[in-house]
């Protein structure tokens, strides 16, 4: 059982392919490398090797075609990758976490990477250091051999940068700023005061270096960049300051040659100053998100910025956007939970603020997002703006209930209950009740009934009180509009409603009164029953599914894990265990309970009819976990392990407290992601032509079912050996003969036995060579003729000679043969050859 992070953009790479007729972009994933390519958006390859988090990629400077990158983890070793193969060349093994990494031209056989100091980040001191890459033949190489550059650097990528194509580096931390000359290895310290005045803040955040010229182009806290230069004479150094960001600047990028500096920040916008006239500026704006990285293709003809939503944006050089690459975007927290979207089988929850997101799983990509508050989005800190804070679809995916709150400090609390009904013709949600103030505090829980007959929504709120909500009949007077009320109000002893739940039948709600469970009939909406045991408020509340559909499960502050049984009205198990988050799979019997001891969360996966666990996986991720679902299979996984069954209809993915959509994947699966990755490689005496595109995969399909019979002879006679077929192929179509004339040359050269051999014995062969050369000569004369007659193409049959006696023999031994196989691929019965 392995489980594996989804995302994790950390650092952005823009890759420029000269050789190829496509460009791509390789960015950082968690711990893999993905190619995108930037005309169609879509991700054509994974690198995977590294067993921990990917810190950074560099292009090989060497290879002029742009072809070979570099990548480097904290697991401690460096990939030399080609990228276009997908195919991992060599590993260098540092022995150190490697935090960033850089390349130059004018340092070949070695990288730059950040490590920390005596290889503990805790100390929070890290180098710059350089690494020199031994030229060995083997896969796996040590690189042990590291060169001190500098000291006290900055962990952060954009905080060093190389200019004058390697000459120096520059890095920058805190007031400081060092820079290091290769040539003569000596280092200048410049450094800022830390002034106040006015707003001001001169800490770094970032720095480019001009890579034609001696200038460092240098980010601020206060939204300023200034421009160093003669920075090589400590006493002289100069610098200029040009401010338009209001706030901190995130990252700085010179073009190829050095014409624009390119800066962005938590604006949104992308600000192209022009080199040498700073007060000339060309802006991009409302780009979605704060900018996080800028980088440029090795040409300069496009730009690329990644988002703090996890967004990258491709940008053509006229400041025109080409491309957006959208990932699962990471909010600082997730309010909503984990949803499927019944219809389209995609993740849903919180994305851009005031938006739902749904994100499609099997192709790692954004679909599209749902703007539920619909109101522009001001960044401005300190602003209170209506939020999502809850969501929840009914079983066919028809209609999507949401939640939006905004609490001003002096101001009442703003709730509005909105449902939205899916439209066909615009394959979207459309806004249709919206209800405000449904409750006089906030909304706890929100849920639909799951039977198909009821269209039924509960809510409950800490005002004590649980509503049912129905769907009828609008006041439109044709009754072609219809709206939600309200049609019950429930309570119990005054106490807050903190959770729901609907029996998987929709005969029974369950809902949670503090310390207390009730259950009601939402036909009658009679009070059933209670359970009140053991003390303690109720954190989580789900029914059983399928034959465990009769339990149901709850988890209370003082630590425990019931389980009732509803139709006896007993407790049927408890146990003591800190459950964060409980979670049914709809496909079977199988719960997942979440728990957190030690700052590290575990998974028990169980059924409800035995407290016994049937899977159990301790340490998954530090932190608690914040949300998890269960996703259906499309087709249910065959072959599993015995502890990998829970896993055989579902997967369970869930969020960690950093953010990180993690899942749980089985063997076989992971083997299949695995071949699937690799490239498909034609044997070398099966080369490729036009008939084996044709007939190639039916070929390969009857092998592997002859294989097991061992009637499949080793090497097997293709249509390529054929000198009729390529002439066939090669001859212009105005001069050829009759389609009926060639066809009994072309189904004889398709034709194996069963035994593996050629149909014909070695005399028959020999015949056929003879025909071929006689194909061959009768073509020539064909094309000799057709130049000096200047005949219509329906004039060419009439060109074909009588066929000889033998010739005619042969034509009535073929007549004989059965053609049947061809039907499969034709869809009819043949023809019968030509008779001359």
């Amino acid at each position: 059982m392995t489980f594996k992070a989804r995302i994790n953009h950390v650092y952005v790479c823009f890759i420029y392919v000269f050789s190829f007729c496509f460009r791509y972009l390789l960015c950082t994933s968690g711990d893999m490398v993905k190619v995108y390519s930037t005309v169609t958006e879509e991700c054509v390859h994974v690198l995977q090797g590294h067993t921990n988090l990917v810190t950074g990629i560099a292009l090989n400077p060497t290879n002029r075609f742009y072809r070979f990158v570099y990548s480097c983890s904290v697991d401690g070793t460096i990939k030399l990758w080609d990228f276009t193969d997908s195919i991992l060349i060599k590993t260098f093994k540092v022995g150190y976490k490697l935090l960033a990494l850089y390349t130059s031209k004018a340092h070949k056989g070695c990288v730059f990477v950040i490590i920390p100091k005596e290889n503990d980040e805790a100390l929070d001191s890290f180098q710059l250091v350089a690494v020199k890459l031994p030229k060995s033949s083997d896969q796996e190489v040590e690189a042990t051999e590291l060169s001190f550059v500098l000291n006290d650097v900055s962990q952060l990528p954009k905080c060093t940068s190389y200019g004058r194509e390697g000459e120096f580096v520059a890095s920058v931390k805190g007031l400081h700023l060092t820079v290091y000359f290769f040539r003569n290895q000596k280092t200048y310290r410049l450094s800022l005061n830390a002034s106040h005045k006015k707003g001001a803040n001169n800490i770094f955040t970032c720095v480019a270096c001009h890579p034609k010229e001696d200038c460092i182009a240098t980010g601020h806290e206060d939204g300023k960049i200034r421009l160093w230069r003669n920075f090589n004479r400590k006493k002289e150094y100069t610098h200029s300051t040009h401010h338009w960001h209001h706030s901190a600047v995130n990252d700085l990028s010179f073009t190829p040659e050095g014409a624009n500096l390119l800066s962005g920040g938590v604006e949104s916008v992308l600000v192209q100053w022009r080199y040498g006239e700073e007060t000339k500026k060309d802006f991009l704006p409302r780009l979605g998100a704060a900018i996080a990285h800028i980088s440029t293709s090795p040409e300069g003809s496009l730009y690329c910025t990644s988002h703090s939503d996890n967004k990258i944006t491709i940008i053509q050089s006229n400041l025109r956007v080409s491309a957006v690459i959208q990932g699962l975007v990471k909010g600082d927290n997730i309010k909503t939970e984990l949803m499927i979207d019944p219809r389209t089988k995609a993740l849903v929850l919180n994305g851009k603020p005031g938006h739902l997101q749904f994100y499609s799983l099997q192709h790692d990509k954004q679909l599209y997002n749902l703007d539920i508050v619909q109101q522009e989005y001001i960044n401005q800190s300190g602003l209170h703006q209506f939020e999502v804070v809850k969501a929840a679809f009914d079983a066919q995916g028809s209609w999507l209930a949401t939640v939006e709150e905004r609490k001003e400090k002096l101001a009442d609390l703003e709730i509005q209950l909105k449902i939205w009904v899916y439209k066909d013709e615009t394959q979207s949600f459309v806004l249709n009740t919206t209800i405000t103030s449904p409750h006089e505090d906030h909304i706890t829980a929100l849920c639909f009934c799951n039977t198909d007959e009821t269209t039924l929504l509960v809510t409950t709120g800490r005002d004590g009180q649980f509503k049912a909500w129905v769907l009828g009949d609008d006041s439109d007077i044709y009754h072609e509009s219809v709206c939600w009320s309200c049609d019950f109000v429930g309570n119990y002893h005054n106490l807050q409603a903190t959770n729901c739940c609907f029996s998987e039948d929709g005969s029974l709600l369950a809902v949670g009164f503090e310390q207390i469970i009730t259950i009601w009939n939402p036909n009658t909406w009679d009070l059933v029953c209670t359970f009140c045991q053991p003390p303690g408020k109720i954190k989580d509340l789900c029914f059983g599914r399928l034959s465990c559909s009769k339990y149901l499960l709850g988890t209370t502050t003082n630590n425990f894990l019931c389980c009732w049984n509803v139709l006896t009205c007993t407790l049927e198990w408890s146990v003591g265990l800190n459950v964060i988050l409980l979670q049914v799979d709809p496909l079977s019997e199988n719960v997942a309970a979440f728990s957190c001891a030690a700052q590290n969360s575990d998974l028990f996966v169980f059924r409800p009819n035995e407290p016994r666990p049937v899977y159990l996986q301790k340490g998954i991720c530090q932190g608690s976990v914040q949300r998890a679902v269960f996703t259906p299979r499309d087709v249910p996984e065959e072959n599993c392990s015995e502890s990998s069954q829970w896993l055989n209809r579902s997967q369970l993915y869930f969020l960690t407290r950093d953010m990180d959509l993690m899942t749980f994947s089985t063997k076989t699966e992971q083997d299949r992601l695995t071949a699937s990755s690799k490239q498909l490689l034609i044997e070398e005496n099966i080369p490729v032509t036009p008939f084996y595109l044709l007939l190639g995969k039916h070929r390969q399909h009857q092998a592997k079912l002859d294989a097991g019979s061992g009637t499949l002879a080793d090497q097997v006679q293709l249509p390529e050996g054929s000198v009729a077929i390529k002439e066939l192929l090669q001859t212009p179509a105005h001069v050829l003969p009759s389609a009926t004339f060639l066809c009994i040359m072309f189904v004889n050269s398709l034709l194996i036995s069963k035994d593996g051999k050629s149909e014909f014995t070695e005399e028959a062969e020999e015949e056929m060579e003879s025909e071929k050369r006689k194909m061959k000569l009768l073509i020539t004369k064909l094309t000799r003729d057709s130049q000096h007659k200047a005949k219509p193409a329906y004039f060419v049959e009439e060109l074909a000679p009588k066929l000889s006696k033998t010739e005619e023999r042969d034509l009535k031994r073929v007549r004989k043969t059965d053609y049947s196989w061809l039907c499969p691929f034709h869809g009819k019965l043949p023809r019968e050859p030509y008779h001359g």
